[in-house]
C-alpha cells in the first residue's frame, strides 16, 4: 500500500508541471485537504513564490488529500513526503494534530518540519521547528468580542467547529469561551458572562459547509430562545454560500437590530459579499494566501540554519457590514 502511495505521490509531482522540476529539491506544503477554497489561497501563494523563484534550486509544492475530512490520507501523505528524497523541509496543516504528530515521530525526519495554518498541540510542539499562520486564540477571542458586543447581556450559544481534534479550531473556540464569559479556560459556558452553551453544542462538521448550515438550522429550531452563533471556521459560507443565505435571510432583522448574533472566521469566497448584506455579524479573517507565500522562505531559512521566530503569525482582517468595502488587506 505504501508503494502505491508513494508512486501516487510522484505521479502527482511529475504531472504539476515545470513548477515542480524533479531536479529541484522540494518545499512541500500539506494541507487538510484540496477541496477546500482557503487552502487554495495557500497554493496560490505557494505558486506565487514559485514564479518568483525559478532559478532557485527549491520549488514550492503543494498537495493534500481530496477531501479535509480524510485525515488518515493526509497523514499517509505526510509519511509519503518525509520518505521522498527530493523533499528537502515540509509545512504541514494538521487535520488531526495527535495522528499528525504520531506520523511525525515514526517517520523520525532529518529534514526540517513546520506547521502552517494548524499547528500540534503544546505536548507535541516539540516535533516541528515554528509554526507560520494565526494566531488563532485571538481570532477566536475577537470573534467572542463582537459576540458580546452584539449581546451584551449573555444568553444561549452554539458554537460551530471542524474537526474535533484540529488545534487551530479549538483555540478559537477556547478564545471564543473566554471572551464572552470574562473568564480563561473553560471548557464549556455553563453561565458565565451570561453565557450557556445549548445541547449538542459544540458541533463538529469535517469542515463541511451544508453539514454546518444543516447543524445551525436543527440546533435553532431545538433552542428558539438561542441568542446566536459563533462560527469558529468560514465553511458554511464560503462553501455553502447559498445554503447559508437561505438560512440567514429570515433573520436578518434580528441581525441588524442586535436581538441575534452570528460570527463566523475566514473572508474567503463570498464571505464579505455575505456580511454587506448584513448576513452576519462579523467576519474575522485569516491570510491564507500570505502563508503560502511565506512557506517556502520559512523552510529555506529553517534547512539553512537560521533563526526562525516561533511562532510567525500572519495577521487578521475584520469585516463587517459597514466595513466590508474595506476591511480586506490588499
Amino acid at each position: 500500500m505504501k508503494k502505491v502511495f508513494l508512486l501516487a505521490a510522484a505521479a502527482a509531482m511529475a504531472l504539476a508541471g515545470p513548477a515542480v522540476a524533479q531536479d529541484k529539491k522540494q518545499l512541500v506544503i500539506v494541507v487538510k485537504g484540496l477541496d477546500n477554497a482557503f487552502f487554495e489561497s495557500i497554493n496560490q501563494g505557494c505558486q506565487k513564490w514559485n514564479g518568483e523563484n525559478a532559478d532557485s534550486e527549491y520549488s514550492c509544492f503543494y498537495t493534500g488529500p481530496a477531501s479535509t475530512s480524510d485525515e488518515a490520507g493526509e497523514a499517509q501523505i505526510v509519511a509519503d513526503m518525509l520518505a521522498l528524497p527530493s523533499t528537502a523541509a515540509i509545512a504541514i496543516s494538521p487535520s488531526n494534530a495527535p495522528l499528525i504528530a504520531q506520523t511525525i515521530r515514526n517517520a523520525n525526519p532529518s529534514i526540517p518540519v513546520m506547521t502552517l495554518d494548524a499547528d500540534l498541540t503544546k505536548e507535541d510542539a516539540g516535533l516541528r521547528k515554528t509554526y507560520l499562520g494565526t494566531d488563532n486564540y485571538t481570532m477566536g477571542y475577537r470573534l467572542g468580542e463582537y459576540f458580546k458586543q452584539q449581546k451584551p447581556d449573555g444568553g444561549n450559544v452554539c458554537t460551530i467547529q471542524g474537526n474535533a481534534a484540529a488545534d487551530n479550531i479549538l483555540q478559537r473556540a477556547q478564545g471564543f469561551r473566554d471572551a464572552v464569559s470574562g473568564q480563561k479556560g473553560l471548557a464549556a459556558l455553563a453561565g458565565e458572562g451570561g453565557f450557556t452553551e445549548v445541547a449538542g453544542c459544540p458541533v463538529f462538521t469535517n469542515d463541511d459547509g451544508v453539514r454546518g448550515v444543516q447543524a445551525m438550522t436543527d440546533i435553532l429550531a431545538a433552542n428558539p430562545d438561542l441568542a446566536g452563533f459563533g462560527i469558529m471556521g468560514g465553511w458554511p459560507l464560503f462553501m455553502a454560500p447559498q445554503p447559508y443565505r437561505d438560512f440567514a435571510r429570515p433573520l436578518a432583522d434580528r441581525l441588524a437590530s442586535g436581538d441575534f448574533a452570528i460570527v463566523a472566521a475566514d473572508t474567503i469566497g463570498e464571505e464579505v459579499a455575505i456580511a454587506k448584506e448584513g448576513l452576519v455579524t462579523a467576519l474575522v479573517g485569516q491570510r491564507p494566501f500570505e502563508m503560502g507565500y511565506l512557506a517556502p522562505k520559512v523552510m529555506i531559512d529553517l534547512i539553512q540554519g537560521n533563526a526562525v521566530d516561533d511562532p510567525v503569525f500572519t495577521g487578521l482582517d475584520e469585516c463587517t457590514k459597514d466595513t466590508a468595502d474595506t476591511c480586506i488587506q490588499k
